[in-house]
C-alpha cells in the first residue's frame, strides 16, 4: 500500500531546475510516499547527489520500460516533484529509498544530460474548488466503490486505506490516493497524473474502479469454484487409496507397483556403488510414496532412469595384442612413430598390470594433422569405444559437472552423458579444443575438468545431478589442442603432452597416395580406374597450392580435381582421366604459391628468419634500409616488444663492432635506419629473429648479399652470442617447405635435431653456431652482382 503524506513545506527550487529520475514501471503521485528501487549508475549518481542538497527531484515515467539509457524523447513531459524521505544503500549496488510526492510539474526544456538528466520545470499548482453537493456526491460514491474494493482485494490492507481514504477531504487528493492504490497499468496511471481538473480526474478513477470492481468479483468467483473443485480432488485421493488396498487384498497390482518393482529389480542388477545404491534405493522408497500425477514423481524417476543406465560394471575388453594394435594405427595414419609407441607401451603396461589407470594424453599440433583422427584410430586399436566432445567456446561448468536437481530441465553433464551413450566404462574419451575453453559467470569449465583429468582423483568423479561418485580412471582422455599458452597450468601439469608438429613434403605425398586419394575417390562416387593422378601432380599440388602444416588443404584440393571428373563422368565422357603436373593448372587454375628465396635475397639487407606460430612453422623475410638521417631507427612489420628490443640489440652490436665489420663506425651519425618485418597484417614477438636481423644490417651495411638458401634463428646477446629458442622441429618443416638448404642455429638446438626424421636431416645442410661471427661466416659469402634488368 502505498502512504498518503501532507505536504507543508515551501518548495525552494533554485532556477526551477532539479534532477530527473526515470522511473519504469511506477507513476508516483502528489502527496503519496512510495518505495523505489535505485539500480541504473546513472540513478545511482542522482540520488546520492541529491540527498546530500535539497533532497529534491523529479519522477518521471519513461515511455519504453526495457530501454536502460532513456533520452528525452523516452520521457513523459509531465510529472512529479519529490522528496527523498528515506535512502538504504544495498548490497547489490542499488538503493532503495521512500520518495514522497509534492507536486505535479511540466518539463519546459532539458538542460543538461551528463552524469544525469536535469530539466527545467514548472510546478503545476492544484485547483481549489469548493466542495458543492454534486462534488460530495461523487466523492461519496468513489469511497463507496473503494470500500468495496479494500473488502474484495488481498493486496490491500483493508482498515488502514478505507481510513486514510475518508480522511481525505480534497477531491483531487483523493483520486490521487486511490488510483495509487488501483492495479493499473502505467499509461493509465499517467493518463490521471496528466488529469489537471479534480472533478474530471474524479470521474476517470470512478470508471477505473468500476472496472477493477468487475474483475475482483470475478476472481472471488473464480476461488470458490476452486476451492469445490478441489475437495472433490481430495475425495477422489482418498478413494483411490482406498481402491489400492481393495487390489492388494485381492492380489492385483497397478502400473505403477509394477513400474517400482522393476526399477528396483534395474537398481540391484546396475552394480552401481554402495553409495549410489543406497541414494537410488532412498529416491526409489520416495518414488513409491508419490501418486504419479505429482509433479516432483516425473524429476525421481527421470533420476533413477539415469542412475540404472549408466555402465557401473561394463567394460570393454582391450585388444591387448601389440602388434595387431601396430597395425591398426599405421594402416590409419602414416608416420607420428612418438604417438604411436605411447599406445602401444600402455598397451604392454596394461598386459602386464590390469589395473592400471588409463593415461591422460594431450595432442598439441596445428590443425590439420590428425589430432581428432588419430584419437579414433587409437579407439580401434585398443577396441574400446570412442566418444569426442568439443570444448572449443564451453563458458558453462555445468557442460562439465551437470546441473543440479533442483534446476527445470536439468540433465548429467557430458562427460557422464558421453559414457552412458558409450555403454561402457572405459572408452576413449577425446576431449577437441582443450585450449579454447573460456571463462564468465556461469563458472569456469577448465577448473571443473581438473578432477576429471587427474588420474589420482577421478576415480570418484562427482557429476552434479547424479550427486553420487562415479569412476572415471578407466576412461582413457585424449585432450587436442593447437597451443599450450592458453591452457591453464594446473590443467596443462595433469596431461602427457605429446607434440604433432608439421608434416614435410615426401611424408604429405606419402599420406595422399595412401590415404587422402582412396577416401576422396569413394567420397565421389568415381573408382580407382576412372582417373590417374601422377606423383608430381600431387607434389605440385602440396608445393604450389597449399601451404600449411596438415594436410586439410591437401585433400580439399584433391577433393576439387575429382569433383571436376565426377561432373565428365556424370556427362558420359569416358575415362581414365590423367592428371600430372602439366595439366593440373586446368583443374586448380594458377599456382597459388611460389618461391619468392632468390628473388627477395637478391640484394644486400634481406635475410631469411624462421619462426613459429601456431599453425606451424613460417619463414620470415628481415628487411633493412638505410637512409639520409641522423640516428633514427624505425621498426615496422606490426613488432612485439621483444622483436623490438632484439632490432635494438642487433642494431647496438653491429655499432659496436662496425670496425672490424668494415662498416664505417660513423655511419649512424649520418643514416637512418629501418628494419621492416613484411606481411604487415600480421602480429609477430618474440627473440628468435635476433640473429637474422642483425645479419641484414651488416648485409645492408657492407654490401654483401645473404645466401638466398640460407635460413636461420637464434636470439642474440648485446656481446653476439647466440642463444637457444624453441619451436625447432616445426622452423625446420617451414624451411624445409620453403626449399631451404641450409639452417643456422645455435649450438644448443642441436639437440633437438632427434625429433626429425632422418630424410629431412640428410636433406638438409645443418650449421651450429655460437656467435654471430660464426654466422656472418657462413651467410653473407657473396658480394652484390649487378643488377642485368630487362626493360618493360
Amino acid at each position: 500500500m502505498f502512504e498518503q503524506g501532507t505536504v507543508d513545506v515551501e518548495l525552494n527550487i533554485p532556477n526551477k531546475e532539479i534532477p530527473i529520475l526515470p522511473l519504469r514501471d511506477i507513476v508516483v503521485f502528489p502527496g503519496i510516499t512510495v518505495p523505489i528501487t535505485v539500480g541504473r549508475p546513472t540513478s545511482v549518481k542522482l540520488v546520492d547527489d541529491v540527498s546530500i542538497g535539497d533532497k529534491l527531484c523529479g519522477l518521471v515515467l519513461q515511455k519504453k520500460k526495457t530501454e536502460e539509457d532513456p533520452q528525452y524523447e523516452n520521457l513523459y513531459k509531465f510529472g512529479t516533484l519529490a522528496r527523498i524521505v528515506k535512502m538504504f544503500k544495498l548490497p547489490t549496488n542499488t538503493v532503495y529509498l521512500l520518495a514522497q510526492g509534492l507536486e505535479r510539474i511540466e518539463i519546459e526544456k532539458f538542460v543538461q544530460k551528463e552524469p544525469y538528466i536535469k530539466a527545467q520545470i514548472k510546478t503545476i499548482k492544484e485547483e481549489q474548488k469548493p466542495n458543492t453537493p454534486e462534488i460530495e456526491a461523487r466523492m461519496r460514491n468513489l469511497l463507496h466503490q473503494f470500500q468495496k474494493a479494500v473488502s474484495l482485494s488481498p493486496k490491500i490492507p483493508e482498515e488502514e486505506s478505507y481510513i486514510t481514504a475518508i480522511n481525505i477531504k480534497e477531491p483531487g487528493r483523493l483520486a490521487d490516493f486511490i488510483v495509487a492504490n488501483l492495479p493499473l497499468t502505467t499509461q493509465e496511471q499517467q493518463d490521471i497524473l496528466e488529469t489537471f481538473d479534480p472533478i474530471e480526474r474524479l470521474n476517470k478513477v470512478s470508471v477505473f474502479l468500476n472496472k477493477e470492481l468487475e474483475v475482483l468479483k470475478l476472481q472471488s468467483k473464480i476461488q470458490e469454484e476452486t476451492k469445490s473443485k478441489l475437495g472433490k480432488a481430495q475425495r477422489e485421493y482418498f478413494l483411490r487409496q482406498q481402491l489400492e488396498s481393495i487390489r492388494k487384498e485381492l492380489g492385483e497390482e497397478d502400473e505403477h507397483a509394477i513400474e517400482i518393482k522393476e526399477l528396483k529389480k534395474q537398481i540391484e542388477e546396475s552394480g552401481m556403488t554402495p553409495d549410489a545404491m543406497k541414494e537410488a534405493k532412498r529416491e526409489l522408497d520416495r518414488l513409491d510414496k508419490l501418486p504419479p500425477q505429482a509433479a516432483e514423481y516425473h524429476v525421481i524417476r527421470t533420476y533413477l532412469d539415469w542412475l540404472v543406465s549408466v555402465p557401473w560394471k561394463k567394460s570393454t575388453k582391450d585388444n591387448l595384442d601389440i602388434e595387431q594394435a601396430a597395425k591398426v594405427l599405421n594402416e590409419d595414419h602414416y608416420d607420428l612413430d612418438k604417438v604411436k609407441d605411447r599406445i602401444l607401451e600402455f598397451l604392454a603396461v596394461r598386459k602386464l598390470k590390469k589395473d592400471t589407470k588409463g593415461p591422460i594424453l594431450c595432442f598439441i599440433g596445428p590443425p590439420g594433422v590428425g589430432k581428432t583422427s588419430l584419437g579414433q584410430s587409437i579407439a580401434r586399436a585398443l577396441g574400446r569405444k570412442f566418444i569426442r566432445m568439443s570444448l572449443g567456446g564451453i563458458r558453462d561448468e555445468a557442460e562439465i559437472r551437470g546441473h543440479r536437481r533442483t534446476y527445470i530441465g536439468a540433465l548429467p553433464g557430458n562427460i557422464i552423458q558421453g559414457i552412458r551413450r558409450a555403454g561402457t566404462n572405459n572408452p576413449v574419451f577425446m576431449l577437441d579444443e582443450v585450449d579454447k575453453i573460456g571463462i564468465d559467470f556461469r563458472g569456469d569449465p577448465a577448473s571443473a575438468l581438473l578432477e576429471v583429468l587427474d588420474p589420482e582423483q577421478n576415480h570418484s568423479f562427482s557429476d552434479h545431478y547424479l550427486d553420487v561418485s562415479f569412476d572415471l580412471s578407466k576412461v582413457m582422455f585424449i585432450t587436442t589442442a593447437n597451443i599450450l599458452d592458453t591452457i591453464p597450468p594446473a590443467l596443462l601439469d595433469r596431461m602427457e603432452v605429446l607434440e604433432l608438429p608439421g608434416y614435410p613434403q615426401e611424408e604429405k605425398l606419402m599420406i595422399a597416395q595412401k590415404f587422402l586419394l582412396p577416401r576422396q575417390i569413394k567420397e565421389n562416387g568415381l573408382r580407382a580406374e576412372d582417373l590417374e593422378i601422377t606423383d608430381s601432380a600431387i607434389s605440385k599440388i602440396i608445393r604450389e597450392y597449399t601451404r600449411e602444416a596438415g594436410v586439410r588443404n591437401v585433400e580439399r584440393e584433391i577433393a576439387n580435381i575429382l569433383r571436376k571428373i565426377a561432373k565428365e563422368t556424370a556427362k558420359g565422357k569416358k575415362g581414365p582421366f590423367k592428371v600430372n603436373d602439366k595439366n593440373i593448372a586446368s583443374y586448380l587454375g594458377p599456382v597459388k604459391f611460389f618461391s619468392e628465396m632468390a628473388e627477395r635475397t637478391s640484394e644486400p639487407g634481406v635475410a631469411t628468419g624462421l619462426a613459429w606460430t601456431p599453425q606451424g612453422g613460417e619463414i620470415l623475410f628481415i628487411e633493412a634500409n638505410k637512409m639520409s638521417g641522423k640516428k633514427g631507427l624505425t621498426l615496422t612489420g606490426q613488432l612485439g616488444q621483444t622483436m623490438q628490443e632484439s632490432a635494438k640489440a642487433a642494431l647496438s652490436y653491429v655499432r659496436s663492432k662496425a670496425k672490424r665489420l668494415k662498416i664505417d663506425e660513423n655511419f649512424f651519425e649520418k643514416n637512418d635506419i629501418h628494419i621492416h618485418v613484411p606481411q604487415g597484417a600480421v602480429p609477430k614477438d618474440g627473440p628468435s629473429a635476433g640473429v637474422a636481423m642483425a645479419t641484414s644490417l651488416v648485409s645492408l651495411l657492407t654490401g654483401k648479399l645473404v645466401k638466398y638458401d640460407v635460413a636461420m634463428t637464434g636470439e642474440i646477446t648485446l656481446k653476439g652470442k647466440v642463444l637457444p629458442v624453441g619451436g625447432i622441429k616445426e622452423k625446420v618443416l617451414a624451411a624445409s617447405r620453403a626449399q631451404i638448404k641450409e639452417i643456422i642455429l645455435p649450438e644448443k638446438n642441436e639437440k633437438d635435431l632427434e625429433e626429425l626424421p632422418n630424410h629431412i636431416r640428410k636433406q638438409l645442410k645443418f650449421t651450429f653456431v655460437k656467435n654471430l661471427d660464426e654466422v656472418l661466416a657462413h651467410a653473407l659469402n657473396r658480394t652484390r652482382k649487378p643488377e642485368n634488368r630487362k626493360q618493360k
